[in-house]
């Protein structure tokens, strides 16, 4: 009985010990100063970024160089291109684990620019696929986001 007693007494101790740790952040012990850090005010690192934040929010693009980045992609939109890449994807549900290496598509659209705006998409260049699935009657039509180094334009002949 008086082990219980002993061990139900030194868990409240050790608690009241802390919850006067953390009443009194400004004591020199080095163990409330790690209280104090938790508890205190936030450290100029988290300012900083929220500043950073609210910059790279508000910083305009200049729409001569949107238009002009739009111009350089509209001639590859409607042209068909050949994945040079070995890729897989799997958000086919008729085809999963698909390889679309050698594969050919069409580019649809190129979505870095959206509402007059530029975005930095990873894979900028949103390309149409169909493939033809046996027991179906028409192609299953499908889209891959593609970056430019792994497609290669097809000569239409």
């Amino acid at each position: 009985m008086a082990t219980t007693a002993a061990s139900v007494a030194a868990p409240s101790t050790s608690t009241s010990s802390v919850l006067l740790l953390r009443r009194l952040p400004s004591s020199p012990a080095p163990a409330s100063a790690a209280f104090a850090r938790r508890l205190g005010p936030p450290s100029p690192p988290l300012r900083r970024a929220r500043l950073l934040l609210q910059v790279a929010l508000t910083s305009e693009v200049s729409s001569d160089d949107v238009a002009a980045e739009e111009a350089a992609a509209a001639p590859k939109i409607g042209r068909r291109v050949r994945v040079t890449a070995p890729l897989r994807v799997y958000h086919v549900l008729k085809a999963p684990d698909l390889d679309v290496q050698g594969m050919e598509g069409v580019v649809k659209q190129y979505v870095c620019v959206w509402k007059g705006k530029r975005i930095t998409a990873n894979l900028p260049f949103k390309v149409e696929f169909q493939l033809d699935v046996e027991g179906q009657t028409k192609p299953v039509r499908f889209f891959v986001h593609l970056r430019e180094d792994e497609f290669e334009f097809v000569d239409e002949e």
